[in-house]
């Protein structure tokens, strides 16, 4: 009985025990640096089961990617100690490049070429694969949305890449084109958007099979990728995002943070005096509290929201990046030093494999 007893998980060394169950939950830094404990951790934490059980253990923002027009990618950490990646300017892949779009641990960028070529990375690993050339002409500014959901069937990344893009063939219309990387290849969707105008590239988020992009006209463009239907949501939004698993949209004006959930995204077919909201508001935070210097204008002053997904919100005042945490309802400056013309991403440091 004693001997049978040694083998269940109560009896466990607390090496192996840290090992088994708190390693996979851990970021991508903080394990490349934990390898050098042991010869056992080092093994552990190489093999293809273990990469794969932690990029679908490790969910947590990171940090945040920074792309400037004549610079490089740059990576601002949200805990330099834990969170990182070896290349932040991303020159391990074969040409400059420009970010379009992330999705948990994997990045998507454009090179600066001519030829403007698509390539999927993760760069905590520097692995990385060239697109092949889409069908249609994207434009110089493509609205794309990177799909990956971490799946415990996968070992490999399964992911599409979603790009909205001007017709070519019919005014003020808008086309779908998707890469499956499953498939390998690029395909035409037969659906079409009129009175898209522009959509803004950068923007575009996906939850739960649908794609959503901001408009330059106002109100958000959806996708839905299952159906390949298109259609319009309307509000005044500065930021979208993914809380619970649902769409969220953030604003931030009058020295206040504004979150509401998407509750209804067919209010456009119903009677005008249904009652139906298309937006119900979930979190208003007054930033009464703000530092002296936080530099975030004056109270009428409609400030841009570059990021909010999970609990995280991140702000721009000038040159300062400001972050709220709706879980711990604090509020900071994490870096005084952002280009004005700064692009935001959120990074999840992940091992996952490409």
């Amino acid at each position: 009985m004693g001997i049978a007893n040694k083998n269940c998980a109560m009896y466990m060394d607390l090496k192996d025990i840290i090992r088994e169950h708190t390693l996979p939950f851990l970021p991508a830094k903080s394990l490349f640096r934990f390898k050098g404990v042991c010869r056992d951790w080092k093994l552990q934490i190489s093999t293809p089961f273990f990469v794969h059980n932690q990029s679908n253990s490790f969910h947590g923002f990171s940090g945040f990617f920074c792309q400037s027009c004549s610079k490089p990618p740059s990576f601002i950490s949200l805990d330099p100690n834990s969170y990182g990646v070896p290349d932040p300017s991303l020159q391990f892949l074969p040409e400059p490049v420009d970010i379009k779009t992330s999705s948990h641990g994997l990045l998507c960028c454009q090179g600066r070429t001519v030829d403007k070529a698509y390539y999927i990375c993760n760069p905590a690993t520097k692995q990385w694969k060239k697109l092949p050339k889409p069908s249609a002409d994207h434009g110089s500014k493509p609205a794309l949305v990177l799909v990956f959901e971490p799946s415990l069937l996968n070992f490999v990344a399964d992911y599409k890449l979603v790009c909205a893009f001007s017709s070519a063939d019919f005014d003020d219309a808008c086309e779908f084109e998707i890469y499956s990387s499953k498939e390998g290849c690029w395909r035409i969707s037969g659906d079409l958007f009129f009175g898209a105008a522009m959509l803004r590239p950068n923007s575009g988020v996906h939850v739960n099979g649908i794609v959503y992009w901001l408009s330059m006209n106002g109100g958000v463009i959806l996708f839905d990728l299952g159906m390949e239907r298109s259609q319009r949501l309307f509000g005044l939004i500065s930021c979208l995002g993914v809380m619970n698993g649902k769409l969220i949209s953030t604003n931030f004006y009058n020295q206040t943070l504004h979150v509401s959930v998407l509750s209804n995204a067919y209010t456009n077919t119903m009677g005008i005096n249904s009652g139906v909201r298309t937006w119900d508001t979930i979190l208003t935070v007054k930033m009464d509290n703000l530092p002296e210097d936080s530099g975030l204008g004056p109270p009428n002053d409609r400030q841009p929201v570059h990021f909010s997904s999970g609990d995280i919100t991140l702000l721009q005042q000038g040159r300062k990046l400001y972050t709220y945490d709706r879980k711990t309802k604090e509020f900071g400056c994490l870096s005084d030093k952002a280009d004005y013309d700064a692009t935001i991403f959120g990074y999840v440091n992940s091992l996952v494999e490409i």
